[in-house]
């Protein structure tokens, strides 16, 4: 495939190159220069990967670039405190969208820190890192399912692009908890068995 990233952080060096590791094309470009280049290029797929507090001047400036094409929102709108900078909505990925209103945006691979995707694969104890997926075009998050497996990784249906701020919530939440707090942030969920989505008795709200 051929895949855009806008922006050259972290995330961008990290997935872009397990992507090419892949087989896959890619292309990025940075504020400084090669943003549009990168956008165009991306006919399979744009990565988003600009700190939350660029995304409507970048987004905004590419214009028909992102038209018709699989946008994928990997940030994350956490300020100050670690507090959500779009509390009370609409979430970052909706507003992405609202700024590019010909592209099917998908919200991925926003809960874990940059050094997790450089793993290859992201394996912990056995099992793979799943990925959850916010998107209401199903040719777009079938893309994004195939870039998520050739990380290694699980793809998980979260939801349309209205679950986004859910997703983005979690990732509020996650970063407290593990960067705040020092805390073991896995350990607030409990195996499946234990969820309550097998039957079993004693789960909030049963």
């Amino acid at each position: 495939m051929r895949v855009g990233i806008v922006g050259r952080g972290g995330m961008a060096d990290a997935l872009g190159t397990q992507w090419r590791r892949a087989g896959h094309e890619v292309v990025t470009g940075s504020r400084s220069g090669g943003l549009r280049e990168a956008a165009e290029f991306g006919t399979d797929a744009v990565l988003l990967a600009v700190p939350y507090e660029a995304v409507a001047d970048v987004v905004g400036g590419l214009g028909d670039a992102l038209r018709g094409k699989v946008l994928v929102d990997c940030t994350n709108p956490v300020g100050p405190g670690f507090g959500l900078l779009t509390s009370g909505g609409p979430s970052a990925a909706e507003r992405i969208a609202s700024a590019a209103p010909s592209a099917h945006v998908v919200k991925a691979f926003n809960l874990c820190h940059v050094d997790v995707w450089r793993l290859t694969p992201p394996v912990f104890d056995g099992r793979p890192l799943a990925v959850p997926l916010c998107g209401d075009d199903e040719g777009a998050l079938t893309v994004v399912r195939r870039l998520v497996h050739d990380l290694g990784c699980e793809p998980l249906n979260a939801g349309g692009l209205d679950r986004a701020g859910l997703v983005e919530a979690t990732a509020a939440l996650l970063i407290r908890l593990w960067v705040g707090e020092g805390a073991d942030a896995q350990a607030i969920s409990p195996p499946l068995a234990y969820s309550g989505a097998t039957g079993v008795s004693g789960a909030a709200g049963a």
